[in-house]
């Protein structure tokens, strides 16, 4: 799939280049199972056709561009032959967008994740604004724990 994906032939069974393939394949499928594992994902959850895709994707890519030289120079005697690739990374990589194909992506938690506002079944007056749906607190459980305003006097 990959010979296919890069528009080339497959290597010979047993060359080095088959080889290296094999090893490149390997190291993505195990990088994928790493970060399952960091997450507590069953490799068993993700779609086979995505993880094929991902694999098939980022080694072809690593074909294409093997390191981070930009153009490779080779003097022999007096010949010289001279290669450019485009700036890759060296090393197998999964793009973020592969990983969120997986569904293998960190939860994010921002700053202000942590809810400061006691819940609306505790000390807020039914008549609270944020009983409504509003983001704030009109009876004032949020500033000193017990309703301080509108208290229906």
């Amino acid at each position: 799939m990959i010979a296919v994906k890069l528009g080339r032939a497959a290597p010979e069974p047993g060359s080095i280049q088959e080889q290296q393939w094999q090893m490149d394949i390997d190291d993505a499928y195990m990088l994928i199972e790493n970060r399952a594992e960091e997450l507590g994902v069953d490799m068993a959850t993700i779609s086979e056709m995505k993880l094929d895709y991902v694999v098939r994707e980022a080694v072809a890519a690593y074909i294409k561009r093997p390191d981070d030289a930009t153009q490779v120079s080779i003097t022999v005697d007096d010949g010289t032959t001279s290669r450019s690739y485009q700036s890759g990374k060296g090393r197998i990589t999964i793009l973020d967008e592969w990983w969120r194909m997986l569904g293998l992506v960190e939860t994010e938690s921002g700053a202000f994740s942590i809810d400061m506002v006691p819940s609306l079944g505790s000390a807020h007056l039914p008549w609270c604004s944020l009983a409504f749906g509003a983001s704030y607190c009109s009876c004032g459980v949020d500033i000193a724990g017990k309703p301080i305003f509108e208290l229906g006097e």
